[in-house]
């Protein structure tokens, strides 16, 4: 009676421990699929310039702040993005800075931030969303700026410049820059700043107070990542 029961006990641990043990696989299993998954997920992070009581350069005839319009072409960009099955990240998703508590270097305690958001990220590509302004009015046109010696980011540049260059309000053709910037130095991520026009001339600033031309812009930055995209595949 006895060695019978304790067959009987034997037999229910063995269960027992193979069950386990199933589950155990299944969800390691599971878990390497969704990793392999999730290594698919191509990462944006998409930079609204300035906010909070850094307003960036200033509209010159509508007085409009910077910070607005490119928190404004960030979300709509960020919409695209989203619909296309990208993960994405905003730096910042509201009206406010990054610096939390208004005190000490601000500047500084919000680019860190910034650095913060993309490292914890580890995105495919930063895209860093400003417009322009210089002291002779008659400039125009969309400008993007990427690091020295990033040939991802150089490439990336260059595919949004050109998508920036076939717009029809596009008054001139330009070429990708590269320029020393934080946003574009804070991490080994490729990155970009595209500068949507200046509103320092009255011709852009008509275009970039209005949302129709913000959405523009945003699918237009779309478009030169996707194709960007499809070089980095073709190679």
């Amino acid at each position: 009676m006895f060695v019978i029961k304790s067959r009987k006990i034997i037999i229910s641990i063995t269960l027992s421990l193979i069950f386990i043990s199933s589950v155990i696989c299944i969800s390691a299993m599971n878990n390497s699929l969704s990793d392999k998954a999730d290594a698919k997920v191509f990462k944006v992070v998409i930079d609204a310039g300035h906010g909070g009581i850094d307003g960036g350069v200033s509209g010159a005839i509508s007085g409009v702040k910077e910070s607005d319009i490119n928190l404004s072409v960030s979300n709509k960009l960020s919409n695209y993005f989203i619909s296309g099955g990208f993960s994405v990240t905003l730096t910042r998703s509201t009206e406010a800075g990054l610096y939390g508590s208004a005190s000490g270097n601000l500047k500084r305690k919000d680019m860190l931030k910034r650095k913060e958001i993309i490292e914890k990220t580890k995105p495919n590509v930063v895209i860093s969303i400003h417009m322009n302004k210089f002291s002779i009015t008659t400039r125009r046109g969309a400008q993007v700026f990427y690091k020295a010696n990033d040939e991802k980011g150089k490439l990336l540049a260059n595919c949004v410049q050109e998508s920036f260059n076939n717009m029809e309000e596009a008054s001139r053709k330009c070429s990708a820059l590269c320029g020393d910037y934080y946003i574009l130095n804070c991490s080994k991520y490729p990155s970009i700043i595209a500068e949507c026009g200046f509103l320092s001339n009255p011709q852009d600033e008509a275009l970039l107070v209005t949302d129709e031309y913000q959405d523009k812009l945003a699918y237009t930055i779309y478009k030169g990542v996707i194709e960007y995209l499809t070089i980095l595949e073709s190679n």
